[in-house]
C-alpha cells in the first residue's frame, strides 16, 4: 500500500467524520424541521436532487478541487488562505478587509464546534427510540455522559485513540453505503433526482417553500469547511482521493436510500418514516447496532471538530489574535496534536448547555448551519481575492466563477437567517464574542508595542554606556523582547535596580512567520552588538510550538553554546494604565487589559525552565 493510500485511509477516519454524520438528520430535517415540506414523490426527489447538487457544487467542486489548491505551504483553512493573500495584498488599501473577514470566518467556526458535537451525539443516541420508544428519557442523559467523557478523554490526545478512528469510520460509511444500495435496488425511480430538474422544479412549484428547504438541506455539506482546515494533516491528492473515491459515493447513496424508502410508502407509513429514515433503512433487528455505530461514528466526528478547535487557537495565538495560552502537546511525532486545557472545558460548558437547553437534534438544527454557512460566504470572497490578486487571473475569467458561487452559498446563508430566532442566534452570537476578542487583542497588542517603542533607546547607545556602569558576573542572561528594536523593559530595570550585567548578554525575539513551518536551518538570526551584547531572532511558523531551549541549541554562534544551568531568562510583565488619549474605547481597553492579566505565562509559553527565569514588571499607557 502506497503512502497517499494510507494517508487517504488515515484521513476517513478523522476528517471525514462531520460531513459523513450529516446523513443522520439532514434529510430529515428538511421534512420535519421548522418549515416541513409536504411528504410526496416530487418533494423527495426535490430534496434529495438538491443535496446531490450542492454535494457536488460546494464540497467536491469549490473546497476539494478550488479552494484546496490555495494552500499555505501545505496547511489550509480561513486563518491560512488569508495569511496567503497577505502576502501578496497585504500592503494594500482592503488587505485589511482581508483579515477582518478571515477572523470573522474563525470566530464562527467556534460556534460550530459548540453545536457539532451536541447535534451528533444527540441525533445517533436518539435512535434509541427507534428501537424501543421507552427508551426515550435516557436520551439526554446517555448523550451528556457520552459528551463529558469525550471532553475528559481530550487531555490524552487523540494518537491514543486515532489508530481506531479510521477501521471505525470505514465500517461506518460501508454500512451507511449498502443500506442505501438496498433501498435504491428496491425503487430506482429515485436516481431521477440527479437530473438537476427536479432541484429547480421545486423552486418553481413551491418558491419561498423551498428557498426555506435550503436551511435545512445545507445541513449535508456541514462539515466543508472543516475538509479544508485539516488538508494540512494528510495532504491534498490524499483527501481528494478519499473524498471522491469513497466517502462521497456512500454518503450520496444513503441520501438516495433514505429517499427512496421514503417514495415507496404510503402517506401515513412516510409521516411516522421521516422522523427516523436513517435507521429505518435498516431491518428491525440490525437497527440496535446500528445505533451503536452511529454514535461511534458521531463520537469521532466531535473529535475532529474539538480537535480543529485546539488547532484553530493555537493557529490564532501564534498570529497574534489570542493571547498565550497553556498548550500541551500530545503526540512526540505530530506536532499538530495538541491540547488546550481552556479550550477544552469552555467547549465542554457551552455544549452541555446546549444539550439541556435545546433538548433534542430537531431543535438544535435550527441552530446549525449559520455558522458553516457564513464561513462558507466569506470563503468564496477570499476565493475571489485569492483569483485575481494571487492566481492572476483575469476578471473576466473570475468573475463567472465567483458570482455562481456567491449565488449558491448567499442563497443558503440568507435560508439560515430565517433561523435566528429559533436559535441561529446562537452560533452569531459567539462569533461575534469571539472576533470582538481576537480583534481587541490584535488591537491592543499592537497599540502596546507602539507606545513600548516609542521610548525605547537604542541597544548600541545602551551597551556602551551599561558596560562602563555595572559590575558584570558570570553566567549569560537572556533578556526576552517583543520587538527586534530598542532595548526590552526588563535589561533597563536589571541595570536600574541590580546594577549588574551578565558576561554574556542576549537579547532574544521570537517572530512566528506566517508559513506554518520554518525551515529549521533559517530558525535562527543573530548579530554581535559589542561589550559581550547580542541581538537574537528565533522564527517559528505558525503550526509550530515556540520551544526556546531547544531553539538555542542551534545558535552556538553568539558567544558559544548554552548551558541552561548557567543562563537566566528575564522576562518583561507589563501593567496597563488609563491613557490620557485611549488608543481603544475605555471597554476594549477593558477586555484587552482582562486577556492580559489572564494570558499564559511567557515562561509556559516558550518552554523555559521554571527555575532560571526572572520576571521584572513595567506599566504602559495604551
Amino acid at each position: 500500500m502506497d503512502s497517499t493510500t494510507k494517508l487517504a485511509i488515515g484521513a476517513i477516519g478523522i476528517v471525514f467524520g462531520d460531513i459523513g454524520t450529516s446523513p443522520l438528520y439532514a434529510f430529515r430535517e428538511t421534512f420535519v424541521g421548522p418549515n416541513p415540506l409536504p411528504i410526496d414523490y416530487n418533494h423527495v426527489l426535490g430534496v434529495v436532487s438538491l443535496i446531490f447538487w450542492s454535494m457536488t457544487l460546494i464540497v467536491a467542486i469549490q473546497y476539494v478541487s478550488i479552494l484546496m489548491r490555495a494552500d499555505n505551504k501545505g496547511q489550509g483553512g480561513s486563518l491560512a488562505l488569508v495569511a496567503l493573500i497577505s502576502r501578496s495584498i497585504g500592503k494594500t488599501n482592503y488587505g485589511w478587509l482581508v483579515v477582518l473577514l478571515g477572523v470573522f470566518a474563525t470566530s464562527l467556526f467556534y460556534g460550530d464546534s459548540m453545536i457539532t458535537p451536541a447535534i451528533s451525539v444527540l441525533s445517533a443516541v436518539e435512535g434509541l427510540t427507534v428501537v424501543d420508544h421507552r427508551l426515550d428519557p435516557l436520551v439526554i442523559p446517555i448523550a451528556l455522559v457520552l459528551l463529558i467523557f469525550l471532553f475528559i478523554l481530550q487531555k490524552r490526545g487523540t494518537a491514543k485513540v486515532g489508530a481506531l478512528f479510521a477501521p471505525v469510520m470505514i465500517v461506518y460509511f460501508t454500512v451507511i453505503a449498502t443500506l442505501g444500495i438496498i433501498s435504491i435496488v428496491q425503487h430506482p425511480e429515485i436516481l431521477y433526482a440527479l437530473n438537476p430538474w427536479y432541484a429547480v422544479q421545486f423552486f418553481i412549484n413551491d418558491g419561498m417553500l423551498a428557498f426555506l428547504a435550503l436551511g435545512s438541506v445545507v445541513l449535508a455539506v456541514t462539515g466543508s469547511e472543516a475538509l479544508y482546515s485539516d488538508m494540512g494533516h494528510f495532504g491534498r491528492g490524499p483527501m481528494r482521493l478519499s473524498w471522491f473515491g469513497f466517502v462521497m459515493p456512500c454518503l450520496l447513496l444513503n441520501y438516495f436510500g433514505q429517499g427512496a424508502m421514503i417514495v415507496s410508502l404510503g402517506a401515513a407509513e412516510a409521516n411516522e418514516a421521516i422522523k427516523a429514515p436513517f435507521f429505518l433503512l435498516a431491518p428491525e433487528m440490525l437497527r440496535l447496532p446500528l445505533v451503536i455505530l452511529a454514535t461511534f461514528a458521531t463520537f469521532i466526528a466531535s473529535q475532529a471538530v474539538i480537535s480543529g478547535a485546539f488547532s484553530i487557537t493555537h493557529q490564532a495565538i501564534q498570529l497574534g489574535f489570542v493571547p498565550r495560552l497553556s498548550v500541551t502537546h500530545t503526540s512526540d511525532a505530530h506536532s499538530g496534536q495538541i491540547y488546550i486545557p481552556i479550550i477544552n472545558w469552555a467547549l465542554m460548558v457551552a455544549v452541555i448547555i446546549l444539550v439541556l437547553t435545546f433538548q433534542n437534534s430537531s431543535n438544535l438544527a435550527s441552530a446549525y448551519g449559520i455558522a458553516v454557512t457564513g464561513a462558507v460566504t466569506i470563503d468564496t470572497l477570499l476565493m475571489a481575492v485569492l483569483l485575481v490578486g494571487v492566481w492572476k487571473w483575469k476578471w473576466y475569467y473570475a468573475a463567472p466563477v465567483v458570482l455562481l458561487f456567491l449565488i449558491i452559498d448567499g442563497a443558503y446563508f440568507a435560508a439560515n437567517l430565517t433561523k435566528v430566532p429559533d436559535g441561529g442566534w446562537f452560533p452569531l452570537v459567539v462569533g461575534l464574542i469571539v472576533f470582538t476578542l481576537l480583534t481587541t487583542w490584535a488591537r491592543g497588542r499592537k497599540l502596546m508595542r507602539d507606545r513600548m517603542s516609542e521610548v525605547a533607546l537604542p541597544i548600541e547607545i545602551f551597551a556602551k554606556s551599561a558596560h562602563n556602569s555595572a559590575v558584570r558576573v558570570p553566567g549569560t542572561a537572556i533578556f526576552m523582547a517583543s520587538s527586534t528594536a530598542g532595548v526590552p523593559s526588563a535589561l533597563l530595570h536589571n541595570i536600574k535596580h541590580n546594577k549588574v550585567l551578565h558576561e554574556r548578554v542576549i537579547i532574544l525575539t521570537v517572530e512566528i512567520s506566517d508559513i506554518p513551518y520554518v525551515d529549521p536551518a533559517k530558525r535562527c538570526e543573530y548579530s554581535q552588538i559589542g561589550e559581550g551584547f547580542y541581538r537574537a531572532v528565533l522564527h517559528y511558523g505558525f503550526m509550530e510550538p515556540t520551544d526556546v531551549p531547544e531553539g538555542l541549541k542551534a545558535m552556538e554562534q553568539c558567544g558559544g553554546k548554552f548551558d541552561m544551568m548557567q543562563t537566566s531568562f528575564f522576562l518583561s510583565r507589563q501593567t496597563l494604565l488609563p491613557s490620557d488619549k485611549p488608543g481603544m474605547p475605555i471597554w476594549r481597553e477593558k477586555i484587552f487589559a482582562w486577556m492580559l492579566r489572564n494570558a499564559a505565562t511567557a515562561m509556559d509559553f516558550f518552554k523555559l525552565p521554571t527555575n532560571r527565569v526572572v520576571e521584572l514588571g513595567s506599566q504602559v499607557r495604551i
